[in-house]
Parts: C-alpha cells; sequence; structure tokens
C-alpha cells in the first residue's frame, strides 16, 4: 500500500447506492470502491449512467438504470442485486429531486412528482431491498438540513422530512436484525445542479453566493465531505441507529 492509497477496510464488503451516477451519491460510490467494497450503483438519465460507467470501468461497480417511481424498476434492482451480489451490506438510499415552487405556483403534479421519488421511491426501494442486506448491516438515507428552509421548497422539505421520520420508524422495526437505519443532512454542497433541477448558470452562481453568506463555516460542503459522513454511518457507527447527522457547516444550529 502506497503512502497515499486507502486503506481497504470494506474489501468483502457489497453496497447499493441509489442515486449514484453524479455528485453526491457518485462520492459515495466512490469512497466505497476506495476502501475495497464492490458497489451497484443506480441512475436514471441514459448519459449519466454512461458516464458514470466510463469513470467506474476500472472498479467493481455495476450500473444499473432504475427510476425510485417505477414498482417494476425496483423489483428489477433487487433481482439485478441478487444475481450480482448474492446479498448486501450496505444499502446507501440517495435518490432525490428538488424543484422551486411557491405556494402559488405549485400544482399536485408537482407535489406528487417531488413525493413519488423523494418518500415513496425511498420507502418502497427499501422495503424491496431491506431482505438483502445481511443481519448486522445497515441503511442511510440522504436527507437535508432542514431546520432553517427556503421559499419555494415546500414538497421537497415536506419529502424529506417524511424520509427522516420514516427512517426511524425502521431503525426501531430492524432492529431484530441489528441493521442500523440513519440518515445524512447535507446542507449547502458544491455541485454541478446544487441539489435543484434546472438551475440556469446563473441561479447557480447565486445559490453559491447565498451559501456562503449563510453558513458559519462561510463556504459550501464538498461531495466528498458528505461521503466521509455517509461511510461513517454505514460502517463505523457501530453503536449509532435511528438518527441523523447533519453535513452543513453549522447552517442549521445557526452558529452565524
Amino acid at each position: 500500500m502506497t503512502e497515499t492509497e486507502t486503506p481497504k477496510t470494506l474489501a468483502g464488503r457489497t453496497a447499493v447506492v441509489t442515486g449514484g451516477t453524479h455528485g453526491m451519491g457518485l462520492a459515495i460510490v466512490q469512497a466505497l470502491l476506495d476502501r475495497g467494497a464492490e458497489v451497484v450503483l443506480t441512475g436514471r438519465s441514459p448519459a449519466g449512467i454512461e458516464k458514470a460507467r466510463a469513470t467506474l470501468e476500472k472498479f467493481p461497480a455495476h450500473v444499473v438504470r432504475s427510476d425510485a417511481t417505477d414498482a417494476d424498476d425496483i423489483d428489477s434492482l433487487g433481482r439485478t442485486i441478487e444475481d450480482r451480489l448474492g446479498g448486501i451490506d450496505y444499502l446507501f438510499v440517495n435518490h432525490g429531486i428538488a424543484e422551486f415552487q411557491t405556494l402559488a405556483d405549485a400544482t399536485v403534479a408537482h407535489w406528487d412528482r417531488v413525493f413519488d421519488v423523494n418518500a415513496k421511491g425511498a420507502f418502497f426501494t427499501t422495503q424491496r431491498l431491506a431482505p438483502l442486506i445481511g443481519d448486522n448491516g445497515s441503511i442511510v438515507f440522504t436527507t437535508v438540513s432542514n431546520d432553517r428552509i427556503f421559499p419555494g421548497l415546500s414538497a421537497y422539505s415536506a419529502a424529506k422530512e417524511a424520509v427522516r421520520a420514516f427512517a426511524r420508524v425502521l431503525a426501531a422495526e430492524l432492529l431484530p436484525r441489528n441493521i442500523r437505519v440513519n440518515a445524512v443532512a447535507p446542507g449547502f454542497i458544491l455541485t454541478p445542479s446544487m441539489g435543484v433541477a434546472e438551475l440556469t448558470d446563473r441561479q447557480r452562481e447565486e445559490f453559491i453566493r447565498d451559501g456562503k453568506a449563510t453558513t458559519p463555516m462561510g463556504r459550501p460542503g464538498t461531495v466528498d465531505e458528505v461521503a466521509a459522513a455517509a461511510l461513517y454511518l454505514a460502517a463505523d457507527a457501530t453503536f449509532t441507529t435511528g438518527t441523523e447527522l447533519i453535513v452543513d457547516g453549522g447552517f442549521a444550529q445557526g452558529l452565524s
């Protein structure tokens, strides 16, 4: 092992990362691979899937197209995992979308879309894959640093609160198998989309500027910092379940 090589502490372990083809999800995938795990990752966008396959072609990574709003896709994902991995040690439910819609502009279709992906999709993905998780494994949901909120994100904030709520319920339900269930809650994280669909370049610049101004540590976080927190919850925090780890530079705590 070279001085800079990551110790293979997860060699022989297997993991699934939904929404793993870009941003925070891809960073989680890369962190798992760097530590020696074998990973199945999912995405919806054909371009994102092909880019992830090219990026990860030298690693034990299986890139699968799967739509978390489609029950058949979720079931197919389960069968793929059974075929390729047999079972898994870690499940990262990371997929999600955010859309700005104010009270005056919000539609039923908008709410259904955001809840279908973020809440319903997360729950039923977990329902299908939980039986494949070995006893003493773990689940990590991606929620959001939600104690301070923004106008226009009612559906997104509510959906992520739903995930946080049922994550705690599942932590209790899975105690007999000693499967730990936790959540990582990012704040302003520097990604191409900043977590919000269809941002223009100008909106992204404004979002980053606002993030710097309102984050006590004075900068957005990185996807690698979120990945480190997610892996800590999954593999290292062996006496932690039912909790939400906030990764937001002090934003939700109102330190500034």
